[in-house]
Order: C-alpha cells, then sequence, then structure tokens
C-alpha cells in the first residue's frame, strides 16, 4: 500500500517522536508514505482562528498538492486531520469560491488510528507483535478534534470511538473502561489560560485513576504534550505517563522500548519499561 504522508508541524517540531513511530509501524507494516513535496502549515490554530480565508487557504493548497500524487492521504496529527477535513468539504461544496471549477482529487483522507484499527491491518499488528504489552492498562483518550464535528470529519462513533481500543488490544494492553475519553484537555488555551488547562487535565487524569490506567494513549500531539506536562502542576503523588499508540505499537513490534524514547517524556514511563522487560517474547508469531 502507497500512501501519501502530511506530517504537519507539531511532527517535524516538538512531537518528532510520534513523527518517527508513524514512520516505524507503516514500514513494519508494509505501508509506503510518500511524504507530500514542499508542504505547508495547515493553519491549526493560530490561523483559521485569525482570518477563515487563510485558516482555509493554508490546508487547500497541501490538498491540491496530495492530489497531484494521486494516493490517499495519511494524517497522524488530530488537528492537522481536522483542518484538512473542513477544507476537503469546503471544496467539495464550493469549489468555485476558492478559484476552482471543480475539487479535482478523488483521495480519501485518513487519520492514523482509522487505518491503523482497520480489521486488515489490526490482525497483521497481532500476528507481528513480538512482546505483548499484557499487564499494562490504558485509558484510551481521544480528546475532540479527530471526532468533531461529525459533518467535518465523518466519523460516525464520534461519541463512543473504538480505534484506540482496538490498536491498545492489538497489542496486548488492555483498555479500561472511563468517562473522559473525548473531553477536551484544553490545548488551545494552555498558554493563555493555564487555570482552565489545570482544571480540565486534572479532571481528565483523575478519571482515568479512577478507572484504574496505568497511563493514557492518545493519537493527538497537543493532547500528548499538554496532558503530560500540566499534570506537573496538579498537587498528586502519582502521575500517569501519556504514549502515542504508535508509540506503543512500535515498541511491541521491534520487541523493544529505546532508551532514548524515555527522554522525551516528561513523566517517567516507568510502567512502559517495566511491561516490556517482564514480558515473555511472543517467539512463535516473531519468527
Amino acid at each position: 500500500m502507497k500512501l501519501s504522508y502530511y506530517p504537519g508541524c507539531s511532527l517535524h517540531g516538538t512531537a518528532l517522536d510520534y513523527d518517527t513511530s508513524v514512520k516505524d509501524v507503516c514500514r513494519l507494516l508494509g505501508i509506503d508514505l510518500v511524504e507530500i513535496p514542499d508542504w505547508n502549515c495547515c493553519g491549526a490554530s493560530s490561523a483559521h482562528m485569525t482570518s477563515h480565508e487563510i485558516g482555509m487557504r493554508l490546508p487547500i493548497r497541501n490538498l491540491l498538492l496530495a492530489a497531484e500524487l494521486g494516493n490517499d492521504l495519511l494524517i497522524p496529527c488530530a488537528a492537522c486531520f481536522q483542518r484538512l477535513k473542513a477544507a476537503e468539504k469546503s471544496l467539495k461544496e464550493n469549489p468555485g469560491f476558492w478559484d476552482l471549477e471543480h475539487y479535482p482529487a478523488d483521495i480519501k483522507i485518513l487519520h492514523i488510528s482509522s487505518l491503523l484499527a482497520d480489521d486488515e491491518f489490526a490482525e497483521i499488528v497481532k500476528q507481528k507483535v513480538r512482546i505483548k504489552l499484557d499487564g499494562l492498562n490504558l485509558a484510551c483518550y481521544y480528546g475532540c478534534l479527530s471526532l468533531r464535528h461529525p459533518k467535518i470529519t465523518g466519523v460516525s462513533n464520534y461519541e463512543q470511538p473504538q480505534t484506540l481500543e482496538t490498536i491498545v488490544t492489538a497489542v496486548g494492553a488492555q483498555p479500561v473502561s472511563w468517562s473522559h475519553r473525548t473531553e477536551c484537555c484544553s490545548g488551545s488555551l494552555t498558554m493563555a489560560r493555564p487555570d482552565i488547562a489545570r482544571k480540565l487535565v486534572g479532571d481528565i487524569v483523575a478519571a482515568a485513576r479512577r478507572a484504574g490506567a496505568d497511563a493514557l494513549v492518545t493519537d493527538c500531539p497537543m493532547c500528548q504534550a499538554n496532558v503530560e506536562s500540566r499534570q506537573l502542576d496538579l498537587d498528586s503523588d502519582k502521575y500517569l505517563p501519556v504514549f502515542f499508540a504508535t508509540e506503543l505499537m512500535s515498541a511491541a513490534l521491534n520487541g523493544q522500548y529505546p532508551a532514548k524514547q524515555r527522554k522525551v517524556h516528561l513523566i517517567e514511563p516507568d510502567i512502559m519499561v517495566n511491561v516490556m522487560k517482564t514480558a515473555p517474547e511472543n517467539r512463535e508469531e516473531s519468527l
């Protein structure tokens, strides 16, 4: 399978490790990624909050570049996914407004979790896992951008999504049942209103703890950074690390959790390190 790839700004900056794990997982699953040449920022969130036209023309340019490649388009970042889906909707409904006779692309915009939770890939992952993450209880945290608004994202199960749970189960971990999986973490307000960020993150982490989670897992770079960093402002004696779904999948498929990966976390991922040390290698599947 060949897919066009739009990493977005975060995955070339603060979430570089997310980009690395996405590429590693796709390589292991036989997915050939072709990065869109000369891609630009999608505009989230400063552009579309400042000017609707700028906020739309930025992702539109990326879609037109992707159309030239002709492959379906993979997007790991939830904010980028939401902005390019919004641009796609506008292009299809009113191309003339954007100086086009018609939207020339017949490509699908795929979010990374939707792709990896597909039945075919989930089964391949189960077969290729070298070390199952058994004993790791995870609160699957979606946030809000990759799911809402359903008229833009096309997501049908935005209240009860299951993609992250499918991924977690495929690598042998256990998803917990909890209440805050689609609540906003206030990522866009974390600098302007840290008081709001602390309150919302505190609620999310408390809910995950009540459910018995050892950690959270997400597919949004803004959520990962915000939920992990704002926990350090809380009066707590137990912080929960926040993993990317592809980070866990890469470790399970490769059979190791790299020491350098620990350095990118603000909260020590000791639980992951311990699971990888104690879990027996799935030798039958890895041979």
